[in-house]
């Protein structure tokens, strides 16, 4: 497939009139061809108003239609073949193996979401019979069901260039939800911005469905995300990237005259627990394994480990060691962007005139753009006293903090910020110490893991990619896993509507054969 440099607003190519994105290959610095303009504030109007005509059509087409688009949403995908994974490779700096997994990951996110369309347990329909003999008042018929919110923003992420980004999880779980979708696409991979779009523009043509349930657009500056999260016609908007970024869109999003939902996921340090038992009887081999986790991607997934937090003595030194001589022997890795390596430079030179020492550095750069892994460590005293600390750094660097004792390290958990994960490693002795450390981590995080590492998001029902503030904007909410389509809903109650008016998911022969609740009863299977 040619690149054209093109936005796709409905069925149409068409090429923007605002400055031009180019794409960097970070490893050499050399920018790729096609240039991408920038679309106008005329350009989104139109895609909304697509959307917007879209919109009713598509949230009540069959739900096996609407499953069937998705799948052929990851056929599409599937079919481009190396082509994709070549200009994902060019445009990022990642190795063919991580784009191929990350298209894997993409492909199976939209079956699964295919699979929970046909399912309709998310509709949650709730039935409560009329009683018109009851005393002293009858009840009316009520049927609930959860509806489409209405066209969704997307803005693609910079480290995920499928599975956060055209076709990536706020993508598939609106439309599975039955909202049309815009995307903004992010600016250091366009080429496989275009490529990605232009398998959703099929599958909506080979689907028969309406143009507007999908729209591509480029912006170089703020012009394209702040017309697209304030026009009316668009009802929530989901983002992966920094804080400021996202805190800016939030606060459009809350500042117009109806304010809309703002799914936005930002920073997060995602804390690990060293208890005693466990570092006693694995401190080296935890060192090491630490060290791959927050060398993977050059650090630059949102659940990097950033932060370790264990009481100080010889099994703390030993974790030490270990990890640094595990860093010493990290090659540097090529970083996503120019910008993302700049940012990641700078943070260093803030860790290193803070009251964090360092520990170790890896092996030196070896070419532009590449992130040499570090990894600090300070005081739980000076951790607390200083805000920066909790900062966090996106590439491969890490900070310890030495407490004192169990009462210190419960201290600095009750001080962190909403955090994406939390983890504990642990051995069956240190029971009493997890105990008492959980409810803070359930305070804090969205997802607390066991003897593992945070790095990885498994695609699933019960997954939780989400957490307070400020590592999401909602912690009601997930990003990844079959729930995040709860975020592109609302619910609504029919009374007494009558049989003929009523959607199939509520009619009295349950065509859809769905599992509901009636009178508050669920039938047995």
């Amino acid at each position: 497939m040619t690149l054209e440099g093109k936005m796709l607003i409905g069925q149409q190519a068409i090429r923007g009139q605002r400055d031009a994105i180019f794409a960097i290959n970070p490893a050499t610095n050399h920018r790729l061809e096609p240039a991408y303009p920038g679309g106008t504030q005329e350009d989104v109007d139109i895609a909304c108003q697509l959307a917007w005509d879209a919109f009713d059509i598509y949230r009540e087409i069959p739900l096996t239609d609407r499953a069937n688009f998705l799948e052929t949403i990851a056929d599409n995908i599937e079919s481009l073949g190396d082509e994709l994974i070549d200009r994902a490779v060019e445009e990022t700096g990642l190795p063919h193996a991580r784009i191929q997994g990350e298209r894997g990951r993409t492909c199976q996110q939209l079956r699964l979401f295919a699979k929970t369309v046909r399912a309709g347990e998310w509709l949650d329909v709730r039935i409560d019979n009329a009683i018109p003999e009851r005393h002293p008042l009858p009840r009316a018929d009520l049927r609930q069901r959860h509806i489409a919110l209405g066209p969704v923003v997307v803005f693609g992420a910079s480290n995920f260039p499928l599975a956060f980004s055209v076709a990536g999880g706020d993508t598939a779980s609106a439309l599975a939800a039955g909202c049309p979708v815009i995307v903004k696409a992010h600016s250091a991979h366009p080429g496989t911005s275009e490529l990605v779009g232009r398998a959703i523009q099929s599958a909506i043509a080979q689907s028969g469905l309406p143009e507007g349930v999908f729209s591509l657009i480029f912006g170089s500056g703020r012009e394209v995300g702040h017309a697209l999260v304030t026009h009316p016609t668009i009802k929530a908007a989901g983002f992966t990237g920094s804080q400021s970024g996202g805190l800016a869109l939030w606060r459009a999003a809350q500042s117009r005259a109806e304010p809309i939902p703002f799914y936005a996921e930002m920073s997060s340090i995602n804390p690990v627990f060293l208890l005693p038992e466990a570092l006693k009887s694995r401190g080296a081999t935890l060192g090491e394994a630490f060290i791959g986790s927050m060398n993977m991607g050059a650090g630059q997934f949102c659940t990097n480990p950033g932060l370790v937090i264990a009481v100080q003595g010889p099994e703390l030194d030993t974790f030490i060691s270990a990890a640094k001589h595990a860093l010493e022997g990290s090659e540097a890795q090529t970083m996503l962007t120019p910008g993302i390596h700049e940012a990641y430079e700078a943070s260093l030179k803030t860790l290193s005139t803070s009251k964090a020492q360092e520990v170790a550095r890896g092996q030196n750069e070896q070419g532009p753009n590449q992130c040499r892994p570090g990894l600090f460590m300070t005081s739980a005293t000076d951790f607390l006293a200083d805000e920066t600390l909790q900062a966090e750094v996106f590439g491969a660097t890490s900070l310890i903090v030495a407490c004192q004792n169990e009462a210190e390290r419960r201290h600095v958990a009750e001080h962190l910020e909403g955090q994406l994960t939390a983890t504990l490693h642990m051995e069956d002795d240190d029971t009493e110490v997890a105990r008492a450390l959980l409810p803070v981590l359930e305070r804090k995080a969205g997802r607390i893991l066991v003897n593992g590492w945070p790095t990885g998001v498994e695609v699933c029902d019960a997954m939780v990619h989400g957490g307070p503030f400020p590592a999401t904007s909602d912690a009601r909410t997930t990003s990844v896993g079959t729930a995040a389509i709860f975020r592109f809903l609302r619910p609504i109650c029919y009374q007494d509507l009558p049989a003929e008016l009523l959607p199939d998911a509520l009619a009295d022969d349950n065509p859809l054969a769905l599992n509901r609740l009636v009178d508050g009863q669920r039938p047995i299977k």
